[in-house]
């Protein structure tokens, strides 16, 4: 695949969904990783678009990923998911994630949610277990944002303090201790993959203070901020990092514990929105 084959302005996938007949504008944006895709499932009155019908999309070839938009609306809010992302380690798809993070912005989102399957630095908060991102180490090569800039999205040098946004986040943990989830806090550590990290790599990544590791979302981040979105992101908690459980890592494995921390994303999710629906 050429990348340059899929170069186009978001103006042109907000013209594309609109002709599928979606005229809403969503408030929310979600963006779900690898296992996370039954988080659509909340999402009512759908309306399915497939990436390959969205100029400046593609579909990612890793498993667990739907590959779709789904527009509705979670306790009357309207919202747009991006059921499946792109990953850095598919291969040079910043241009693809810039697309796909801005359109969201030009349909009227004001914040995107961004979840991932990630290994937990901390015993304590083990497989199954959920953590909400309070900041995050970019160990990814490069940064969407390197090269031109695009003022009509945001200014050259913008500020990564408080990148997760901090407001959302309280109400977030407010939520979560109403209905009986617990939520861990704290920093993601993106490294590029496709390899798990060493044992070494995790340990070092304990001493900078990273609490979760992955392989996306550091790029979604960015780009969001960029262009003025108000980013929550939330960890499903897969696995001990390596070196910290007898567990050999796996993808399969990293799928099953997914879907089984769904079930309280899912609830943690609808409790958020219905606690922004009042703001």
């Amino acid at each position: 695949m050429k990348i340059s084959s899929y170069l186009c302005h978001p103006k042109d996938a907000v013209a594309a969904i609109r002709a599928k007949g979606y005229q809403a504008v969503p408030r929310l944006g979600l963006v779900t990783g690898s296992g996370l895709g039954h988080l659509a499932d909340m999402i009512e009155d759908k309306v399915i678009i497939p990436y390959r019908d969205i100029p400046g999309f593609t579909q990612s070839g890793v498993e667990g990923h739907a590959n779709q938009l789904v527009l509705g609306h979670i306790h009357q809010v309207p919202v747009a998911c991006l059921q499946g992302r792109v990953h850095l380690y598919e291969g040079d798809y910043f241009p693809i994630m810039k697309q796909m993070i801005r359109t969201l912005k030009l349909l009227g989102c004001q914040t995107v949610v961004l979840t991932n399957a990630a290994g937990s630095l901390r015993e304590e908060v083990g497989p199954g277990e959920l953590m909400a991102l309070t900041d995050h180490i970019n160990l990814q090569p490069g940064n969407p944002m390197i090269g031109p800039n695009e003022p009509e999205f945001g200014k050259r040098f913008f500020s990564m303090e408080e990148a997760y946004d901090p407001i959302h986040l309280k109400t977030l943990l407010a939520v979560a201790a109403k209905i009986g989830i617990p939520l861990a806090t704290g920093v993601y550590i993106g490294f590029s993959g496709p390899a798990f990290e060493t044992p070494a790599e995790i340990r070092a990544a304990k001493v900078w203070g990273a609490d979760a590791v992955g392989m996306s979302t550091v790029p979604e981040v960015l780009i969001a901020r960029h262009c003025g979105l108000r980013v929550v992101g939330i960890s499903s908690i897969t696995n001990l990092a390596a070196g910290l459980s007898d567990e050999k890592l796996s993808h399969e494995g990293t799928l099953r514990v997914a879907q089984i921390a769904a079930e309280k994303l899912i609830r943690l999710l609808l409790g958020f929105v219905r606690a922004i629906a009042d703001e």
